[in-house]
C-alpha cells in the first residue's frame, strides 16, 4: 500500500526515470524472454559488457525455443567470458522446463517464475514486474543501497531485519499500475546516482533521504564482514605435437564442468612451476613431457580466489611411454596422422586440436585470457614446433 507521505518520493523518482532512463535493448517491448535473459546476464556482470553479450545471445538464440533446443556446448560457448557458468546451465534447464511445462510461454506468476532453475527472489520479482507489470518487489544490491540511505538503516544491510524492512518498503512504495517503471527506476538510481560513490547533488530524491540530511551518506549502507580471498598458484601447459595442441574436457560435475582446458593444476609446496607442469601431465594423462618455453604468468580471479597461472609450452619427451594410434582426425594431408593416446585421469575426452578449434570451444576464463594474451606466440609454436619457437 502506497501511503500519502510516500507519493512525492515515487513521483520524483518516476519523473527522473522518464527523462534519463538508459535505452537498453530489452526496454520498450518488455518481452518476457528478453527480460529474463537480461536479468540472468546482468548478475555479476557490468552493464556495458552485459549489453554486448545480450545482443550476441539474441542473434544466436532469438527465442526461448532456440535456447531449449540448443546443445549444452552451444550454450556454454555463447556464455564464455561472462563467468559464473552455472547461470548458463540453469538458463538452459529453465528454457526446457518452460517448453515442457508452460507450452513455451514464459510464466507470469511470481511463484512459477521463482520455481525455475537459477531464479531467486530478486530475479523472479524483476521478471514478473518488468515483463508483466506485476506489483512485486525486486530487491538487488542497488535497491538495498538506496534504501539504506533513504531510510538511514543503521544495521548490517545483509541482516534479516534490514532485509525484511527493505523488501516490505520496496513493495509498499510501488504505485498502482507502475511496478515495471518503479522497480527499474530504483535500480537505475542505485546504478547511476546512489552508487558506491554517490552523486547526492544530482539525486532526484535527495530531499527525502535521511542519510543525506544527516550528512552520513558515506556511512550507509553498513556492510557485513569483508570477503576474504585466497591466493592460488596454478600451472598450465600447452603440449604441441605435429602442429596440434593437446586439450582435454573436464568432467560434467565440479568447477568449469564440461569445459575444455590445457592440462595443469595447483602448484605444490617445494616444486618449481616447471616441475609442477611435468607432474600434472604425468598424473592427468600419463604423458612424459619437457618444458620448452615459458609464456609467463596470467592473473585472474573468480569467486573468492585470486589466481596466478604459470603458462608453459611443452613437447613430448623423447623417452615418453605413449600409445600411438592412427585416429580419425580431420588432418591436413601434409601432417602425419599418428597421434599419441593419453590415459585420462582428470578428463572425459581429449583432442589434438587446431588453432581454429580453440576458438570454437569453451574454455575457463583464465585459459581464454592466456590464449588472448599469447595468441601470436601460440600460432608460431604450432607452425614451427616447440623447439624452434622456444629458441
Amino acid at each position: 500500500m502506497l501511503y500519502p507521505e510516500h507519493i512525492p518520493f515515487t513521483e520524483a523518482l518516476l519523473q527522473w526515470f522518464h527523462t534519463t532512463a538508459r535505452p537498453l535493448p530489452w526496454r520498450g517491448h518488455y518481452d518476457p524472454y528478453a527480460v529474463w535473459i537480461s536479468e540472468i546476464m546482468l548478475q555479476q556482470t557490468q552493464m556495458e559488457r552485459g549489453v554486448l553479450y545480450y545482443k550476441r545471445w539474441m542473434e544466436k538464440f532469438p527465442t526461448l525455443a532456440h535456447v531449449a533446443n540448443a546443445h549444452d556446448e552451444e550454450i556454454l560457448k555463447a556464455w564464455e567470458g561472462l563467468g559464473y557458468y552455472s547461470r548458463a546451465r540453469n538458463l538452459h534447464k529453465a528454457a526446457q522446463r518452460v517448453m515442457h511445462e508452460h507450452a513455451g510461454v514464459f510464466p507470469e506468476n511470481y511463484e512459477d517464475i521463482r520455481s525455475l532453475p537459477g531464479i531467486g527472489d530478486y530475479t523472479a520479482g524483476a521478471i514478473a514486474s518488468i515483463a508483466y507489470n506485476v506489483p512485486v518487489a525486486a530487491v538487488d544490491a542497488n535497491v538495498r543501497r538506496v534504501f539504506a540511505r533513504i531510510f538511514d538503516i543503521d544495521t548490517p544491510i545483509a541482516g534479516s531485519a534490514a532485509d525484511d524492512f527493505i523488501r516490505h518498503m520496496a513493495e509498499a512504495l510501488i504505485p498502482e499500475g507502475k511496478a515495471r517503471l518503479f522497480n527499474q527506476a530504483l535500480m537505475e538510481l542505485g546504478a547511476l546516482i546512489c552508487n558506491k560513490a554517490p552523486r547526492c547533488l544530482h539525486c532526484p530524491v535527495n530531499s527525502f533521504c535521511r542519510a543525506y540530511s544527516l550528512g552520513i551518506v558515506a556511512e550507509r549502507p553498513i556492510l557485513g564482514k569483508k570477503t576474504e580471498y585466497t591466493a592460488l598458484e596454478i600451472i598450465s601447459g600447452v603440449l604441441v605435437h605435429q602442429g596440434r595442441i593437446f586439450i582435454q574436457k573436464r568432467p560434467e560435475s565440479g568447477v568449469w564442468a564440461g569445459f575444455w582446458e590445457f592440462p595443469g593444476g595447483k602448484l605444490e609446496a617445494g616444486e618449481t612451476p616447471e616441475q609442477g607442469i611435468c607432474r600434472e601431465f604425468l598424473e592427468e594423462t600419463e604423458f612424459s613431457i619437457n618444458v620448452t618455453h615459458s609464456f609467463g604468468t596470467v592473473r585472474h580471479a573468480y569467486t573468492r580466489y585470486r589466481i596466478t597461472m604459470h603458462c608453459f609450452a611443452c613437447c613430448l619427451s623423447p623417452c615418453a611411454n605413449v600409445r600411438p594410434a592412427r585416429e580419425s582426425l580431420p588432418l591436413a594431408d601434409s601432417l602425419d596422422p599418428t597421434f599419441p593416446i593419453p590415459t585420462l585421469h582428470a578428463a572425459t575426452e581429449y583432442r589434438w586440436a587446431t588453432f581454429s578449434d580453440l576458438d570454437a570451444l569453451t574454455f575457463p576464463a583464465g585459459h581464454r585470457k592466456f590464449m588472448e594474451m599469447y595468441r601470436s606466440q601460440l600460432e608460431q609454436i604450432m607452425q614451427e614446433g616447440c623447439s624452434e619457437a622456444a629458441g
